[in-house]
């Protein structure tokens, strides 16, 4: 357990650290320390979503029985990726920080605002995902290694398969930041992103409760009676922030193609008042 643990905690903040001084010198890039946080930040959380839905659709197609299949990887990875939750909440942090001085609220190391007053705009911008993530650890961890008793391992492999769209979350964040909202992968990893999050992470539960109705022998909208209240409580508080990043994100959607539809309309508008259009009636 512990041997998991410690290469957890090695791996996740090398890879970002290599990441970043990999950015900041590798000939040709020269990033600076703001840029160079931020992406290498999103680039190993898409390295850890990566793992975790390889190793999640590993575990959910070996376990051909849902209650009583076990896999190794069930318990090693869940281990190895506790020390990820901790080290993305800091992270995190460092991408506020760097964003807060880029935009010039910050001067020098120290800068007019106070670290107290950062941590506090970051918790209160990213209080949710905080949240999510100390949730992970100190509840999801104990109840998976300890009070499943080595019972579920496939609904743990599907869990797992919800990082599928983290990857393309994070590539979306990244192009928004370097202002690449009109290129043609924003828009096709926008697409992809929606259909992905929904997928894995809102049908996610619902298939979960079919599959187990489906064991059991009886229609969906009777598992969730037939189970104990916990069950329903855990889905719930996983399910909830879900649909409402999954609300942010329709949303963000949105607002582009609003944007690109004002655009188009103001282009035709200006084509109209061209002089050979005049010529033309």
């Amino acid at each position: 357990m512990f041997q998991a643990l410690v290469a957890g905690g090695i791996v996740f903040p090398g890879l970002f650290l290599l990441s970043k001084h990999g950015l900041k010198w590798l000939p040709g890039l020269r990033w600076e320390e703001a840029d160079a946080v931020i992406v290498s930040a999103r680039l190993v959380s898409s390295l850890q979503a990566i793992m975790a839905s390889t190793v999640g659709y590993i575990i959910s197609t070996s376990c051909k029985h849902i209650i009583d299949d076990q896999h190794w990887l069930t318990s090693a990875y869940t281990q190895f990726a506790v020390p990820y939750f901790i080290y993305d909440i800091y992270a995190m942090f460092l991408c506020h920080w760097h964003k807060y001085r880029v935009k010039g609220h910050e001067s020098g190391s120290a800068g007019t605002r106070t670290l107290r007053t950062v941590i506090r705009t970051y918790l209160r911008k990213e209080f949710l995902m905080v949240v999510h993530h100390l949730f992970m650890v100190l509840v999801c961890f104990p109840m998976s290694v300890l009070w499943r008793q080595g019972k579920g391992d496939f609904f743990l492999g599907c869990m797992l398969m919800a990082e599928l769209s983290t990857p393309f979350v994070c590539l979306g964040k990244v192009l928004i930041l370097y202002k690449q909202q009109h290129t043609l992968l924003h828009k096709v990893n926008g697409l992809v992103m929606l259909i992905t999050f929904f997928c894995c992470r809102i049908l996610l539960f619902p298939y979960m409760y079919w599959v187990y109705g489906q064991y059991a022998g009886m229609p969906l909208y009777r598992v969730p009676f037939s189970i104990p209240a916990e069950y329903n409580l855990g889905s719930a508080i996983l399910m909830a922030p879900q649909i409402y990043w999954f609300g942010l994100i329709c949303r963000g959607a949105f607002r582009v193609f609003r944007a690109r539809g004002a655009a188009s309309k103001e282009q035709v508008l200006r084509n109209g008042h061209r002089p050979e259009n005049q010529a033309l009636d």
